[in-house]
């Protein structure tokens, strides 16, 4: 049986939930990795590690210290409930092995890093359905990724309820 690795780009947004339990719903398998990728802006990880994380992103975090404050407060992370619930649920119904992996930078060039240096099987990322100006100015994470990416990329895009 294949290693799977199910990469999730999640922020802990409305739309980043939607893409996980998306993929939990559809993708996830027994036995099959989950691995969280979430990136944060420069400069948020502590100075003795920094330069370590900086290229690397942080060591790979299990679910155990996942749902635990304490731990996640050292990345300055705090997972909402709503993805705790999701992710307990995927190792619990579907046996999923739950990790989370952190990078610092750019969100379009630290997820394409995460594919190659995981390396992931595939990866999930939310779209928050952006106007047209708007992903001009601002530029479309999952647009990027879906053109850089050397793995399958799925693009689960945001219901709004306006």
């Amino acid at each position: 049986m294949e290693d799977r690795r199910i990469g999730v780009a999640v922020d802990f947004s409305k739309c980043s939930k939607e893409a996980l339990k998306w993929t939990v719903d559809n993708i996830i398998r027994k036995g099959d990795n989950l691995i969280l990728i979430n990136i944060q802006p420069e400069g948020y990880y502590e100075e003795g590690e920094m330069q370590l994380w900086e290229t690397t992103g942080s060591p790979l975090i299990p679910l155990a210290e996942l749902s635990d404050p304490a731990i996640m407060k050292k990345y300055k992370v705090t997972p909402d409930p709503e993805t705790l619930e999701i992710v307990n649920t995927a190792a619990a119904q579907k046996e999923a092995f739950v990790i989370m992996k952190i990078f610092w930078g750019d969100p379009r060039e630290k997820l394409c890093e995460a594919i190659d240096n995981i390396p992931l099987s595939c990866i999930v990322i939310g779209n928050r359905g952006l106007g047209k100006l708007k992903r001009v100015i601002m530029g479309s994470v999952s647009n990027y990724v879906v053109n850089n990416a050397k793995c399958p990329v799925t693009v689960v895009k945001h219901h709004s309820d306006e």
